[in-house]
C-alpha cells in the first residue's frame, strides 16, 4: 500500500510519462527510476499494468507509443488518462477495452469525472454499461427511480453524462424541457426506448462548466459575509458553486458571491459555519434561516 506521500505523486508521475510517451519519447525503465525517485519495479508496474490500454511497443531502447497514437492527445486528455491509470477503482470496471476507449474518444461524451473520490458501484456495472451505450447512442430511456418518499417512473429520458461529482456517480440529462440529475444508485429498471434524439451543444458544456450536482439553467446569486475565523477556508477552495471573491474586508472577512439552483444548495454550508458566515443576499434568506434554528432550538 503506497504511502500518502506516494500517493500524491503517482498522478504527477504517470502523467509525465504519458504526456512524454504522447510526445514520441522512448522511455527506459531504469533512467525512469532514477528520475521519479522510485523503484524498478514501480516504474515497470505503471508502464505493463497502469498503462496496459495503451499500445506500447518495447524495444532495446526502452518503451514507445506505437506510431498511429502518438500527438493524439492534448495535455488535459494526458492529464485525464494519467489519473485514470492511477485510481483503478473509480470506474465500475476500469478494462483495458474500456480505457482504450477513452483514449480513442468514443466515451469522451459519455463521462464527466469532478473530484478526486469514488464510489464503488461494481455490482452494477451491467447497468452503468447501459447506461454508458444509451448516452453514446443517444437514444432515449424510461427508468424507475427510487427517492425516500416513493420510486417514480420517468419516460422518454433524454441521457447526456454520467457525471462522477466528488465521488458520486450521477445521470444527467433532460426530462422534457428540464435538466436534471439522478444518483445513478437510486435508478432501476432501464428501457432504452428506440428512438434517438439530437444533442444540445449549450447543455453539453453547462455540464462541463457545472461545479455541483444541482443542475438548473435558472440560478440565482448568493451573496455571504465570511469572519476572518473562516475566511481563509474560502480562500483556498471554492465551497460554494461558482463560488468568486466578490472584496477584501479590514477585519480580515471576506466577501464572496456563488450561483445557486436552490436554497437547499447553499442553506447547509451556511448553518455549518454558523456563526462565521451570513446571508447578505437574498433579501429575507438569512432571516428565514434565524427562524429555521430559533424553532429547532425551541423544539430539542
Amino acid at each position: 500500500m503506497p504511502s500518502p506521500e506516494e500517493h500524491d505523486k503517482l498522478p504527477i508521475r504517470l502523467t509525465q510519462i504519458l504526456r512524454r510517451l504522447n510526445e514520441g519519447e522512448s522511455l527506459e525503465p531504469h533512467a525512469l527510476s532514477q528520475e521519479f525517485g522510485v523503484n524498478l519495479r514501480t516504474i515497470q508496474r505503471d508502464l505493463n499494468e497502469r498503462f496496459a490500454f495503451l499500445p506500447l511497443e518495447k524495444t532495446a531502447a526502452g518503451y514507445t507509443l506505437a506510431q498511429s497514437y502518438l500527438g493524439k492527445l492534448s495535455y488535459p486528455d494526458v492529464e485525464r488518462f494519467a489519473c485514470l491509470a492511477g485510481i483503478q477503482r473509480l470506474y465500475p470496471a476500469l478494462t483495458r477495452d474500456f480505457l482504450r476507449g477513452l483514449l480513442e474518444g468514443r466515451l469522451e461524451s459519455a463521462l464527466l469525472i469532478k473530484g478526486h473520490n469514488y464510489e464503488d458501484v461494481g455490482e452494477r456495472t451491467p447497468l452503468f454499461k447501459q447506461l454508458e451505450q444509451v448516452i453514446l447512442r443517444r437514444e432515449r430511456i424510461s427508468f424507475i427511480y427510487h427517492k425516500g418518499s416513493g420510486t417514480k417512473t420517468y419516460d422518454n429520458f433524454e441521457p447526456y453524462r454520467l457525471i462522477n461529482h466528488t465521488g458520486v456517480w450521477y445521470l444527467a440529462g433532460m426530462d422534457g424541457d428540464r435538466l436534471k440529475a439522478f444518483t445513478f444508485a437510486k435508478i432501476d429498471r432501464l428501457l432504452p426506448l428506440g428512438t434517438t434524439f439530437e444533442r444540445a451543444a449549450h447543455i453539453d458544456q453547462m455540464l462541463v462548466d457545472e461545479d455541483s450536482i444541482w443542475l438548473n439553467e435558472n440560478k440565482s446569486e448568493v451573496v455571504l459575509k465570511v469572519s476572518k475565523e473562516a475566511a481563509e477556508y474560502f480562500r483556498r477552495r471554492k465551497l460554494i458553486a461558482g463560488q468568486v471573491l466578490e472584496k477584501e474586508l479590514q477585519d480580515g472577512g471576506i466577501i464572496v458571491s456563488g450561483r445557486i439552483a436552490h436554497a437547499d444548495q447553499i442553506l447547509p454550508i451556511v448553518r455549518y459555519w454558523i456563526p462565521n458566515v451570513q446571508v447578505i443576499s437574498p433579501e429575507g434568506m438569512q432571516a428565514d434561516l434565524n427562524r429555521q434554528l430559533l424553532a429547532y432550538t425551541a423544539s430539542g
